[in-house]
């Protein structure tokens, strides 16, 4: 059996409303499409800790942050979970990985399984990049989107032999701050760009955690972000509207730059499969670790399990084993990233990789209907009160029809987290009558059926996953506190 390639395209913080396949009303992004038309498009696929780091650590382990360790960006890689791709450089797989990397600094915590790795030091640069590898540091000149393609072509050029390869290009875009190619500075100009429906959004219904966060638009998107000067008739409160539209302009224009490089990279790699005839017998996935807020609810960044946060955008293609052109509306998780990665190609994630908690969602790639399949996901952000944007520790359930959120407010001492503990708060929203997630209906009592059936249901999965619900303070650290006792 010939084994399939892997070319695994991880970027940071893209949303899937900043994709054309998506339906992206403020960008096009063709080459990105050609995955969507000659592959699969994930339209449910969702993050179970909506940051960087962790959701990193769950692609490649399969794991919840509870079971690897990586509850949020202040804590490393420990390799006592075993990933996807150790198990594809034991089975003979040419493995390289070049861009972010953004699961530890320390020498403990660098690529492991790889034959090859170049990586960016913590967040990494976007012009002439310092990137660290087995031989130490070396400073990159050019800008980092092209870099980490030109790195992973160079690798693909090199190789020696027959072996099939798994290879991660691992960009720093779009995250912020924003830089994108000066060749860009030309598009999505001011002025131009579509605001979403809810960038005034008022967040009457919505618990008292969301005066403590510092996310908004208008008011916390600083020049550290967009480095333009707000003019002074914009900065009183009552022009707290004007000025949210005047930022968001500006922010978006440089994402959408930024994005603007990484789909022109993506062309570039797809390209190269077809002028060497690897395209037939290469995977290819496109995925961000987690989705955005774009100006939604008037917010940018991540971490809330609000829908433009919480949905990962994930496309894939491969002409030998994924049918072109497919939607798939079931509702999967990072998670189940690696059991589906190592069923592709061949190596079923029951035998070669026990420890994942995921499940292989290729039946679903192929078309099949698979009975049974999960109607619910689980999902626990972990770094209370962070110092960047102050979100709260929260934990929730979500279905194809509803949404459950519990802010249990409370670091438990996970790295990064405040230990100022509030009030536990819940939100209730109907996903089918308001999908924009305005209002809150904990308190309707229509509702009390459905809340007895979440809460069920989010403590089902959490007995499933062997997470601890919240039981006030004082609840016992989770187990990475615990030395990985099921690993170790």
């Amino acid at each position: 059996m010939t084994r399939p390639n892997l070319v695994f395209i991880l970027v940071d913080d893209h949303a899937p409303h900043a994709i054309s396949a998506y339906g992206s009303v403020v960008n096009t992004t063709p080459n990105i499409d050609r995955l969507a038309t000659e592959g699969a498009v994930l339209d449910a696929m969702f993050c179970t800790n909506s940051i960087c780091t962790p959701s990193r650590a769950s692609i490649l382990t399969g794991t919840y942050s509870h079971v690897n360790g990586v509850p949020g960006i202040f804590t490393e890689m420990d390799y006592r979970v075993p990933t996807f791709v150790d198990v594809l450089h034991g089975e003979g797989y040419a493995t390289a990985l070049f861009g972010k990397w953004h699961l530890g600094e320390s020498e403990s915590a660098h690529p492991r399984g790889f034959d090859e790795w170049l990586v960016f030091p913590g967040q990494g640069e976007y012009n002439d990049p310092r990137m660290i590898g087995p031989d130490g540091e070396v400073t990159m000149s050019g800008y980092a989107t092209d870099i980490v393609t030109d790195l992973s072509l160079d690798w693909l050029d090199r190789r020696e032999g027959d072996q099939p390869f798994a290879l991660f290009v691992h960009h720093k875009a779009p995250h912020s701050p924003w830089v994108p190619d000066p060749k860009h500075k030309d598009l999505y100009p001011v002025g131009t760009i579509p605001e979403p429906a809810t960038l005034h959004d008022q967040h009457e219904t919505l618990g008292s955690w969301v005066s403590r966060t510092t996310m908004s638009v208008a008011d916390d998107l600083t020049e550290e972000y967009v480095p333009d000067i707000v003019p002074e008739e914009l900065l009183g409160a009552d022009k707290r509207e004007e000025r949210a539209s005047w930022k968001y302009q500006r922010y978006m224009r440089n994402y959408l730059q930024c994005i603007h490089s990484i789909d022109e990279n993506v062309a570039r790699v797809l390209d190269r499969l077809d002028e060497t005839g690897e395209t037939e017998n290469t995977i290819v996935v496109y995925c961000s670790d987690q989705g955005f807020f774009l100006g939604d609810h008037g917010w940018f960044d991540k971490r809330l399990m609000f829908e433009q946060s919480l949905q990962m955008p994930v496309l894939l293609r491969w002409p030998e084993g994924i049918r072109p052109g497919a939607r798939v509306a079931e509702i999967v998780t990072n998670i189940d990233f690696a059991a589906t990665l190592l069923e592709l190609c061949g190596f079923p994630a029951i035998d070669a990789l026990p420890t994942s908690q995921g499940t292989s969602f290729a039946p679903l790639l192929r078309g099949e209907q698979v009975s049974g399949w999960a109607e619910s996901m689980y999902y626990r952000y972990w770094e209370h009160d962070d110092p960047n944007h102050h979100v709260p520790a929260h934990y929730g359930v979500r279905t194809k029809t509803h949404k459950l959120i519990c802010y249990y407010n409370d670091g438990l001492g996970v790295p990064g987290s405040s230990e100022q503990t509030y009030p536990i708060e819940w939100e209730l929203f109907d996903l089918v009558v308001d999908p924009a997630e305005l209002c809150n209906v904990i308190d309707d009592a229509t509702y009390a059926e459905v809340l007895i059936e979440l809460r069920a249901e989010l403590a089902r999965l959490q007995e499933h996953y062997g997470d601890r619900p919240y039981e006030g303070p004082g609840t016992p650290h989770p187990q990475w506190a615990e030395g990985f006792q099921q690993f170790s």
